[in-house]
C-alpha cells in the first residue's frame, strides 16, 4: 500500500481533483482487472482507449484515476489526476510501486530487428554458468534463476516488467537480460527502468505495419540509446549501416563490435560447418556450436557485454564454447535417411537471407540441395512478402510457400502477394501449399541424403493462428513426424 502522492512522485501531474493522500492498494491499466482500492491508469492503446473505461474501473472499486483528459462526469469519492502521457506515467508508477527493482539489478537491454532473443538468452546462460543468479525476459520464455515463467510478448507491459524484475531482485538475482522491442520503446513500456547497458544488433525491414515508415522504426530503436544514462554502456554492431546512428546522441559509454572492420570487440570466422564454427575473438580462438555469420555476430555481442560487465575473459570464452543454440534458432534435426532439417525463426527478408546464405556457404562444394519452406504472417507488413519470396527462391533449389499465422487474412491471398513478382524461371522452382503441415511433409519427401530442409518463420512458436483461432502447431514436431 502506498499513498497516492507518494506513488506519483515521478509523474508529471498537471491537475489533481480530490484527495492526493488516499491509500492505493494496487495499480491497473486494464479496467477488467481493477479491484477495490486501486489506481486506474487510462492509457491509449492501438485498438482501445482506456479513457472510455474510466467509469467501469470506478464501478469495480478504483479510488483514483490517472488520465490525460478528465471525464465529463466526476465522482465525488474518486481522485482524478491528469498527466500529458499516461503510457509514460504508467512506466514511472510501475517502477515506484515495485520499489525500483531495476536499480537493484544489473539490467542489460538488447534491441534490433534480429538476434535479440539469441543474445539475451546466451547472456542469461553465460552468467548462470559463471555462477551468478540471473533473470531473463525474452520472446521465448522468462526466467527468474531457474524458475520458468511463460512469455506472452517480446517485451511485456510496464507493470509486468517491474513485477518480474522485482521477483528477480527478491530471489537474489544480480543480473537481468531483456529484449527491448520497438513497440515497447514507443509505448513507454520501459519508462523509468535503470539500464546498466544497451546492445544494438541490426536494423532491417520489420514492423512497418505499426511504425508506418522505416525512419520511424529507426528512431524508435535509437530512442532507447538516447535515454541511457552516462553510467551505462552502449554496445553497437558497426557492421550494420545504422550501428553508429544509435550512438549519435547517447550519453552512455560507447563501444562497438564487428566481424568486418576495427572495433572494440572483433571476431573472425576461421572455420565453419554444420557442427559449429572456429572463431577468433579479440585474438583468442574459440570453437562454438553455432552456425553462420549472424551467430558469430551475436556471440561477439555476448562476449563484449561480458567484458563490459568485468567478467574474466578466459572463463567467459570457455563457457561460450559450451553454449547451445536457442530454441527455434537454427535448430538442427537429423533424419535417419541422411538429410538435415533446420528450424529457424527467420521471418524478415534479412533474417531469411542470413540463414539461407549460411547454409549455402557450408553446402558449397557438396552434393546437398536446399529446400526452403516459408510463409508470411497475416495482418502484418504486406510489403515484405514478395521480398521474402525472392530471398527463398534465389537461395534455394526448391522453395515451398505456405501459411505462417495468417490470422484474419485469407491464406491464399498472402501467398499470392508472395509470388506476385516471380518470373517464369523462378516459378518453376516453387510450390505453393497452403497447409503448413502438408508443406513441411512435401519438403521432407523431396529431400535426399545430404540435402537440407529449412523450415523458416515460426521457430520456437508452437501454434498457428488461423481466422483468429490459435491452435497447436510446432514445426519441430512436424519435421520429426516425417523422420
Amino acid at each position: 500500500m502506498l499513498k497516492l502522492n507518494n506513488l506519483l512522485i515521478n509523474v508529471n501531474c498537471k491537475k489533481t481533483i480530490g484527495d492526493g493522500t488516499v491509500d492505493i492498494y494496487g495499480v491497473k491499466f486494464d479496467s477488467r482487472k481493477v479491484e477495490k482500492g486501486d489506481l486506474f491508469i487510462a492509457t491509449r492503446g492501438t485498438a482501445v482507449d482506456g479513457h472510455e473505461y474510466i467509469n467501469t474501473a470506478i464501478e469495480r472499486g478504483a479510488v483514483a484515476v490517472l488520465c490525460e483528459e478528465l471525464p465529463t462526469e466526476l465522482k465525488a469519492h474518486v481522485t482524478y489526476i491528469t498527466t500529458p502521457d499516461t503510457s509514460e506515467a504508467l512506466g514511472q508508477v510501475a517502477c515506484t510501486w515495485y520499489d525500483y527493482p531495476s536499480s537493484k539489478l544489473t539490467l542489460v537491454g538488447v534491441t534490433g530487428t534480429n538476434g535479440k532473443t539469441t543474445i539475451v538468452t546466451l547472456l542469461y546462460q553465460l552468467f548462470r554458468k559463471l555462477g551468478y543468479k540471473a533473470g531473463l525476459l525474452s520472446t521465448v520464455v522468462n526466467y527468474v534463476n531457474d524458475k520458468t515463467i511463460e512469455a506472452t510478448h517480446t517485451t511485456p507491459d510496464a507493470l509486468t516488467i517491474n513485477e518480474l524484475l522485482s521477483e528477480m531482485a527478491d530471489a537474489g538475482c544480480e543480473y537481468a537480460f531483456m529484449e527491448v522491442s520497438s513497440h515497447a520503446i514507443v509505448q513507454n513500456r520501459i519508462s523509468g527502468l535503470n539500464f546498466a547497458g544497451g546492445i544494438f544488433t541490426n536494423l532491417t525491414r520489420d514492423h512497418i505495419d505499426y511504425h508506418e515508415t522505416f525512419d520511424n522504426y529507426l528512431k524508435a530503436k535509437k530512442r532507447f540509446f538516447d535515454e541511457l544514462s552516462p553510467e551505462s554502456f552502449a554496445l553497437t554492431n558497426i557492421d550494420d549501416k545504422n550501428g553508429m546512428v544509435m550512438l549519435q546522441n547517447t550519453k552512455a559509454r560507447k563501444y562497438t563490435y564487428t566481424l568486418r572492420s576495427m572495433g572494440d570487440f572483433k571476431t573472425k570466422i576461421l572455420e565453419s560447418g554444420f557442427d559449429g564454427m572456429l572463431l577468433n575473438m579479440n585474438d583468442k580462438e574459440v570453437h562454438v556450436s553455432f552456425v553462420g555469420k549472424f551467430n558469430a555476430s551475436n556471440l561477439t555481442a555476448v562476449y563484449g557485454t561480458a567484458m563490459l560487465l568485468w567478467q574474466n575473459e578466459l572463463e567467459t570464452l570457455r563457457i561460450i564454447s559450451a553454449l547451445q543454440s536457442v530454441s527455434g534458432r537454427f535448430e538442427t534435426l537429423y533424419s535417419p535417411t541422411g538429410y538435415m532439417a533446420i528450424v529457424d525463426y527467420a521471418h524478415t527478408p534479412d533474417a531469411l537471407n542470413n540463414v539461407i546464405s549460411s547454409i549455402n556457404q557450408i553446402l558449397t562444394g557438396k552434393q546437398g540441395r536446399l529446400i526452403t519452406v516459408v510463409g508470411c504472417g497475416g495482418n502484418r507488413d504486406k510489403g515484405k512478402r514478395p521480398i521474402m519470396a525472392q530471398e527463398a527462391v534465389n537461395g534455394s533449389w526448391k522453395a515451398i510457400f505456405t501459411s505462417d499465422n495468417p490470422r484474419f487474412e485469407d491464406p491464399q491471398a498472402i501467398l499470392d502477394d508472395m509470388t506476385v513478382g516471380l518470373d517464369n524461371e523462378q516459378r518453376k522452382k516453387t510450390l505453393v501449399i497452403v497447409n503448413r503441415r502438408e508443406a513441411i511433409r512435401t519438403a521432407c519427401s523431396l529431400a535426399q541424403p545430404g540435402d537440407i530442409v529449412l523450415v523458416a518463420g515460426k521457430g520456437h512458436e508452437n501454434y498457428q493462428i488461423i481466422q483468429g483461432e490459435k491452435s497447436h502447431f510446432d514445426d519441430r514436431e512436424e519435421v520429426k513426424v516425417c523422420f
